[in-house]
């Protein structure tokens, strides 16, 4: 495995907290995005499309081997929104709760979601990108619980727990289980392992 360390494409300390979590058990350190690298506008039709152009920024930033993702929630009975607007459904500088409380209004309780993390892996010494997805389905909570988690965690009850609790009110070792980005993380090491 080449890499031993990898700097992840973010400003969100929730973020970077999960894919610690998630990589660095294998021995590969995420390290923050360094000060000064600009990140461009999330403005792509697909989460792969805006995960790549962030792991280029800060691999060109860093000079070293990044990782980027873009992930969001899509329910069914809104044909796939939020989506890609994940981070800003009500609109820019939307607040995950503002996020959560406008998911609440419009999608029925009960009806199905899916979490979906693209993550891209850009090496700009091999000129190396790669990408993995990861998947988690569930359904809408009837209100928000737990204070684990962040975003649209207190709303999402994964089906492939109990079916009674949220995201965020799993442990974080249950919730890295059987997550988007732990799939998609997985899928990560995997290839990395494998080179």
């Amino acid at each position: 495995m080449a890499a031993r360390s990898l700097v992840l494409a973010t400003r969100n300390p929730h973020k970077l907290r999960e894919f610690r979590r998630l990589i660095e058990p294998a021995g590969i350190a995420v390290d923050a995005l360094p000060d000064g690298t600009q990140l461009p506008p999330e403005d792509g039709n697909s989460f792969a499309e805006n995960a790549l152009p962030k792991a280029r920024a800060a691999a060109a930033g860093a000079g070293r081997a990044s990782i980027a993702d873009d992930s969001g929630i899509e329910a069914a009975a809104l044909g796939g929104a939020p989506g890609v607007r994940s981070a800003r459904y009500p609109g820019e500088g939307a607040s995950d709760q503002q996020n959560l409380d406008k998911l609440m209004r419009e999608a029925p309780v009960g009806s199905p979601l899916r979490y979906v993390c693209a993550l891209v892996y850009v090496d700009p010494a091999e000129e190396q990108e790669q990408l993995f997805c990861g998947y988690c389905d569930g359904r809408l909570a009837e209100r928000p619980r737990g204070s684990r988690g962040f975003g649209y965690d207190p709303a999402f009850i994964p089906d492939e727990s109990d079916g009674s609790r949220t995201m965020a009110e799993l442990s974080d070792e249950e919730k890295d289980a059987i997550s988007h980005r732990g799939e998609a993380a997985r899928a990560l090491l995997a290839w990395l392992e494998g080179r």
